[in-house]
């Protein structure tokens, strides 16, 4: 089932509102492999990722349901129109976590933008610089990038902060459990 995109008019401000996933492929010296990662919008923080030598659901399942796990849960969660995206299981996820699902238009790589840039500069800071052999150096090398990317590479869209830095400074205020 495809779900109506709910951004248009939102401004997204805080840590955990939105978050956003896409996968991309990663090129090897001999194939390539999938690569999913749930984004929060707000701070441009990698949350979860995971890799896949096939385009089945159970590893975008497995990266929201780590992010969940790890940082609560959004709002509202943004994907594209791919089968795994709209798969009963992934919707079926969501639904169950009380979050509003959003999806991309069709064709309009623009409304998932910041996962975009993401992919951007993963290829051509890490990725394209490296033929990784295996599947393994590829988990090692893409590791070492999206901590980087999260902990200690500045971003110009967050006045030079880091996304960690920007994620945990401006999540809400948590009461404690009475």
């Amino acid at each position: 089932m495809v779900y109506p995109y709910l951004f248009r008019n939102l401004t997204i401000t805080r840590p955990n509102h939105v978050w956003a996933a896409n996968i991309t492929y990663i090129p090897m010296r001999q194939g390539f492999v999938y690569l999913l990662a749930v984004l929060d919008w707000a701070s441009r923080r990698v949350l979860a990722w995971r890799l896949s030598n096939t385009l089945t659901t159970d590893f975008c399942l497995e990266a929201v349901q780590e992010a969940i796990t790890r940082d609560g849960k959004p709002e509202i969660f943004n994907t594209d129109q791919g089968c795994q995206c709209t798969s009963q299981e992934f919707t079926g996820l969501l639904k169950d976590q009380g979050i509003q699902i959003s999806m991309d238009g069709t064709g309009c790589w623009c409304d998932n933008v910041f996962v975009a840039g993401l992919w951007k500069s993963l290829k051509y800071e890490e990725v394209y610089l490296h033929a990784y052999e295996t599947i393994s150096a590829a988990q090692q090398g893409l590791e070492r990038y999206l901590t980087f990317y999260n902990q200690i590479r500045p971003h110009r869209a967050l006045d030079g902060h880091t996304p960690n830095g920007v994620y945990v400074d401006n999540l809400p205020t948590r009461r404690p459990a009475a």
